[in-house]
């Protein structure tokens, strides 16, 4: 005879039942047939050696030996109900604390909190900026949102969200701004350009993706963080790389210009989660961006 718990399914079958008074009410509970509850039950009964249900008439009561397994187990799984209400309860009253690039977080992301907090009030979401490598391993984060080249970790479920695109972008300030707006792109190749520490591969991607010789290119003031090297193009100081959708709203409102255009990347902006936490306000978020990103509106339900 074994002397580990019975099967939990056989355990669970009797415990509705038995709390029932009724295999059919126990089945309709559990969303399976009548025959299903028997089963497992007898199941159960098997395991244990021994009679749980008695007929009696054209119905079924408990035995003594049923009659204590029922108190038994309707104790231990009220306690379970009790603790995973609880445990529920806890992830949706704690913030949801996602890791953002400082860049992406000042340019793209603060600008639509306001909307994101009206269309999904119970996020309670909590930004952690950073810059340069964001690990998306780190501790005390549920989610992280960067731009990233597949293919994927397996221990991250990684949600798509749009292709990154780049391209040179200048102000209306620049000094040269009415020649370099007519100019061709391969004209770009003489001039200084602004550029960022922490991505250095943007200009000679961009090069090479518009058939041009990325060993020409001149590089001009460097900056630690994109952040930075938009704002020295906002101030007119010259031509900077950007990813399209960090200077979509200054392309809307004329503060920018990008007479190249912009040309795609193998990067994605994703929102990279644990495998291992599995979260719906993660789904929810990634859902909401991808629709925000796309241009749609009213498009996220409350949670």
């Amino acid at each position: 005879m074994s002397q580990g718990l019975p099967p939990l399914n056989a355990l669970r079958a009797f415990e509705a039942a038995a709390r029932l008074q009724s295999v059919s009410q126990a089945a309709a509970e559990l969303s399976v047939t009548h025959g299903a509850v028997s089963r497992q039950i007898r199941l159960l009964e098997d395991d244990l050696g021994l009679a749980l249900f008695s007929k009696e008439g054209r119905g079924v009561k408990l035995t003594d030996a049923g009659l204590r397994l029922r108190d038994s187990a309707g104790e231990a799984f009220e306690r379970l109900r009790s603790t995973c209400a609880e445990l529920r309860q806890q992830t949706v009253d704690a913030p949801f604390v996602l890791g953002c690039p400082g860049s992406l977080l000042a340019r793209w992301f603060i600008p639509r909190l306001d909307r994101l907090n009206r269309e999904l009030p119970d996020l309670h979401l909590q930004l952690s900026a950073s810059e340069g490598d964001l690990d998306p391993r780190k501790p005390g984060l549920d989610a992280t949102l960067l731009y990233a080249e597949p293919p994927w970790p397996a221990d991250m479920q990684v949600h798509e969200l749009t292709v990154e695109r780049i391209g040179p972008v200048l102000s209306p300030h620049h000094p040269r701004y009415a020649a370099l707006s007519q100019a061709r792109p391969d004209e770009l190749l003489g001039e200084p350009l602004l550029h960022t520490i922490s991505r250095p591969q943007a200009w000679p991607a961009w090069a090479n993706g518009s058939g041009l010789d990325s060993a020409r290119l001149q590089m001009g003031q460097g900056f630690e963080h994109l952040y930075f090297l938009l704002e020295a193009a906002l101030a007119g100081l010259g031509v900077a790389i950007a990813p399209q959708q960090l200077v979509a709203d200054d392309l809307r409102q004329g503060r920018l210009l990008a007479p190249w255009g912009f040309i795609e990347t193998r990067a994605r902006l994703a929102l990279w989660v644990p495998a291992r936490r599995l979260d719906r306000r993660a789904e929810r978020l990634a859902e909401w961006l991808r629709n925000e990103l796309s241009g749609k509106v009213n498009h996220v339900a409350t949670m």
